[in-house]
């Protein structure tokens, strides 16, 4: 009997070894790798090169694509893309698509010169972000459609597994190859990985199609080519509101701005990070390993904490400590910018920061979950998380002019006192959640 539960133990992790969810791994790095070659990892070249910290906050800009993806969901999500949907199916064909978008764009990035053909560096950051975001779409329906329910929990986690590593390798692996041979090097190296997620692609069984309710055929059927479309439109448009506020009521708002500020402060602080660190005078190679590969592993070390605490105190207090975090880590790169470069207080002040991002971000998922309601979850979500970024990302763009205008220490005293209305409103709607039962 003392060997069942180590049975059971090996029965769930067999999981695992399920083709689909092996897929996921991969699929996920193929959603990582572009993230931060369009942001992050891109400033730290436009600040090599001698960019100016101004013109490189307007990049951040680049990151809003990401947050209106959901304007051209629909499209994805019916529209066929001619010959490739026949040959490959709904999901991979639009999956293919991107995946060469995105490999095409970094390499077709790597031939430009960042000094001299500045403009054409951002339509193609722009291009590869919107390649990259319309990949998150069909990726996402893809997980949903081709495995059922009790997989669910693997295949996400086999996501955000593979997730990780790439952000690791566009982060870490680009500065290092970077360091060691040249930008233009790295973005090729980085456009050829690209191929990891393209075979993958390849591989894949498209999922099985969805059909449409008896309800929906029957809509169809019964209205004209105008008047479908304007049911399409409330439906997928105009119910996910209604259902939201019919549910909060006008204490919706109150929701609706906690999401949208909630990571304002990390965000807008997050373009700057890397041109920080190299006016500090660490070097590329210094900063890969200090605040990507390290920072990587308290990263992950923070979302397991903030995990444990949602189980243990539910989502409201841990809501409220990852807000109070995140600005406070802002404070600490203040005191960063104005002593003397340490490696080891870099590093101190790095673990601070990926920690209590980590459980910020694990912790808000959670809450962002808990807002959407079974008959609109989809859209919902994909709603808040326009929201959630969208603001930052705008804001994010002025970031170079702060600095350039008052320097690092105040920018990051800005950044702090960004994260001030979302501390106030998480505690807001902490104390409504308490009186509510």
């Amino acid at each position: 009997m003392a060997d069942m539960p180590s049975q059971g133990w090996l029965n769930a992790l067999r999981v695992y070894r399920q083709p689909r969810v092996i897929a996921m791994i991969f699929l996920g790095f193929s959603a990582g790798l572009p993230f931060l070659l369009v942001f992050s990892t891109l400033s730290a070249w436009l600040r090599d090169e001698g960019v100016a910290r101004s013109i490189i906050g307007y990049f951040g800009w680049v990151g809003m694509t990401y947050s209106v993806k959901v304007l051209w969901a629909p499209i994805v999500d019916k529209v066929p893309l001619l010959g490739l949907t026949q040959w490959l199916g709904r999901r991979r064909s639009w999956l293919l698509s991107a995946q060469l978008g995105i490999a095409l764009g970094l390499y077709y990035l790597a031939q430009l010169n960042v000094e001299t053909e500045l403009e054409r560096v951002a339509i193609c950051a722009v291009f590869i972000a919107f390649c990259s975001a319309t990949q998150d779409i069909v990726i996402d329906a893809f997980r949903i459609e081709t495995a059922a329910v009790k997989f669910q929990g693997a295949m996400a986690a086999a996501y955000v597994f593979g997730y990780r590593v790439a952000l690791l390798m566009a982060g870490a692996g680009a500065l290092y190859i970077a360091d060691f041979y040249s930008w233009q090097m790295a973005y090729r190296v980085m456009a050829t990985l690209m191929g990891v997620g393209i075979v993958t692609t390849l591989l894949l069984k498209e999922p099985a199609a969805t059909t449409l309710t008896k309800e929906a055929h029957s809509l169809a059927g019964g209205l004209k080519p105008s008047k479908k479309a304007l049911a399409w439109f409330v439906e997928a448009v105009i119910s996910p509101f209604s259902d939201f506020f019919r549910r909060f009521g006008r204490f919706g708002f109150t929701v609706l701005a906690l999401v949208a500020v909630y990571k304002l402060s990390d965000i807008t602080m997050g373009m700057m990070a890397n041109p920080f660190y190299l006016d500090l005078g660490f070097t590329k190679q210094e900063i890969a390993q200090v605040t990507k590969v390290f920072g990587f592993f308290m990263t992950l070390l923070g979302a397991f904490v903030g995990g444990v605490m949602v189980v243990r105190h539910g989502v409201m207090r841990p809501l409220v400590l990852g807000a109070v975090l995140i600005a406070t880590t802002n404070l600490l790169f203040s005191f960063l910018a104005v002593t003397e470069p340490d490696l080891q207080w870099l590093a101190v002040v790095v673990s601070m920061d990926n920690l209590s991002g980590g459980l910020a971000t694990a912790v808000f998922i959670a809450y962002l979950s808990s807002l959407t309601s079974s008959a609109h979850t989809a859209t919902q979500y994909a709603l808040f998380s326009s929201l959630m970024t969208l603001p930052a990302k705008f804001i994010s763009g002025f970031s170079g002019v702060i600095v350039d205008s008052y320097g690092y220490y105040h920018f990051f005293l800005f950044a702090a006192g960004l994260g001030l209305p979302a501390i106030i409103l998480a505690v807001i709607v902490f104390w409504r959640s308490k009186t509510a039962l």
